[in-house]
């Protein structure tokens, strides 16, 4: 069994899932779905995360790639700013098993 605190870290470690479409195109074409998570994230708590929070689904992770994203410099006027660095992960489903986020929206 996982301990209390492990359980609160998973729990915190996704962030959002990343709707666009190249992350429907990534689904349809290799059962992936993409996360933003927390920046210090690794690939094994990644794949324990989703695995703990999708459980009722019964959802089985084959792999996880973790992609860092720099953010971009923007200016506004004189004034130069940046916008936060995020971290995605691609995680690859087992089987036939899917993620559906957009289903019992109104």
């Amino acid at each position: 069994m996982i301990s209390v605190q492990k359980q609160e870290r998973l729990m915190s470690l996704i962030l959002r899932p990343v709707i666009s479409e190249k992350a429907t195109l990534v689904a349809d074409k290799n059962k992936q779905v993409i996360f933003e998570v927390a920046l210090d994230a690794t690939k094994a708590e990644v794949k324990a995360a989703v695995e703990l929070l999708f459980k009722d689904q019964k959802v089985e992770v084959a792999s996880v790639n973790i992609v860092n994203q720099k953010g971009k410099e923007k200016r506004h006027g004189r004034f130069v700013g940046r916008r936060n660095n995020i971290k995605k992960a691609y995680v690859c489903l087992k089987g036939d098993a899917d993620l559906n986020f957009v289903e019992g929206v109104a």
